[in-house]
């Protein structure tokens, strides 16, 4: 896959997984993507936006760190868990980062132990990151990038405050918001939390077929 700079690493994992060309969203975000600029990313379904997210974790943080989380990826339930680290587990031969997944049905006290050991990319659901953020006491600081996906059903569901109460708890990090549609919610939420954001804008019918399980 030809992306400028990229990982060697997660160039090789992503040429073995069948994905030898950057699609039109790969394209023109990973650069922006990578230099850290807040970023609000908008793309019809099925365009790759969950591996276009794995793809910059993976070359953001490159292989495992500290014991606290440096990437959070806000999704709408346990189906987009589920998703999201089952793409991430396509590329565990390639990179030595920690990912797990909490949702609204997990163990509270299994989950928070097993973060305690040591977490690169924590995935969860608004209602269970906001609770484990209250009572745990995480450490925040070496959070490199916060991202929502899908941020459409996730406002509809109306998680703004949990949003917004868990990104004020981080002084410093990269945010971006990935949606279907640019919405008064989605904008209204950018303003709240992002500092002069890029805006990405993919058309329907500008994106190539992926793979089935690419799809969102």
């Amino acid at each position: 896959m030809k992306l400028k700079k990229i990982n060697e690493k997660l160039r090789e994992g992503l040429v073995d997984n069948g994905l030898t060309e950057a699609n039109k969203l790969q394209k023109e975000t990973f650069s922006t993507l990578k230099s850290g600029a807040d970023c609000i990313i908008i793309a019809p379904k099925g365009s790759g936006k969950s591996t276009t997210i794995v793809i910059n974790v993976i070359q953001q943080l490159v292989c495992e760190g500290e014991q606290s989380p440096r990437a959070l990826i806000i999704v709408e339930d346990k189906a987009k868990v589920l998703e999201m680290e089952a793409i991430f587990e396509k590329f565990e031969r390639y990179t030595d980062l920690v990912v797990y997944g909490v949702h609204d049905r997990g163990d509270m006290e299994y989950d928070k132990n097993y973060i305690s050991g040591g977490v690169d990319v924590l995935i969860g659901t608004p209602i269970k990151l906001n609770e484990m953020f209250t009572t745990a006491g995480f450490n925040v600081n070496r959070l490199k990038m916060f991202i929502i996906d899908d941020a459409d059903p996730i406002l509809k569901l109306r998680h703004e405050t949990k949003l917004m109460r868990m990104s004020n708890s981080i002084s410093k990090t990269q945010r971006i918001i990935f949606a279907d549609r640019l919405s008064e919610r989605i904008e209204s939420l950018a303003d709240k939390m992002m500092v002069e954001p890029y805006l990405f804008e993919i058309e329907e019918g500008e994106e190539e077929d992926e793979e089935e399980e690419d799809t969102k």
